[in-house]
């Protein structure tokens, strides 16, 4: 894959991450993402079920989201019983979140089956593939960190 502009890389780049994840979604039958959630949320229940005690505001950063956006998407979910919403023991002004049994389950067997089809995919590569997708990681991780502080 070549491109010739800044730009045209910019569209490459939104196209291939796109391809990506619709293909592992669909690879391994969606998780959240069958249940008529938004991608926001679907997101912050993964993201909870990864760090189950995670605060709303840590939540809000990983994802990039506003605090008041964040705090509408942790109301929404916890009034679908999806995700319980607890005070912190050490500081009431902290809340902390965790998911349902029922959702955690969706998330364990979710994370389990992209896991596996992603680890699968990966064994296929050669070692000069897997160290360009090394590399390239790193720079989507700074691409990710520059718009973030552009959004601050």
């Amino acid at each position: 894959m070549w491109v010739d502009t800044r730009s045209d890389l910019a569209g490459e780049l939104f196209a291939v991450v796109g391809r990506f994840r619709r293909q592992l979604r669909r690879s391994t039958g969606g998780g959240f993402d069958r249940t008529g959630l938004t991608q926001s949320q679907a997101e912050l229940l993964r993201l909870v079920g990864r760090r189950p005690d995670i605060s709303v505001r840590e939540a809000a950063a990983e994802l990039g989201l506003a605090a008041n956006t964040a705090s509408t998407l942790v109301s929404r979910l916890a009034a679908d019983d999806l995700l319980i919403r607890t005070v912190d023991s050490t500081d009431r002004r902290v809340g902390r979140l965790r998911l349902t049994d029922a959702a955690q389950d969706v998330a364990d067997r979710s994370r389990l089956a992209r896991r596996t089809a992603l680890a699968g995919a990966l064994e296929t590569l050669d070692t000069t593939q897997i160290e360009d997708l090394t590399k390239g990681l790193a720079v989507i991780a700074e691409l990710t960190r520059l718009l973030q502080e552009d959004q601050q």
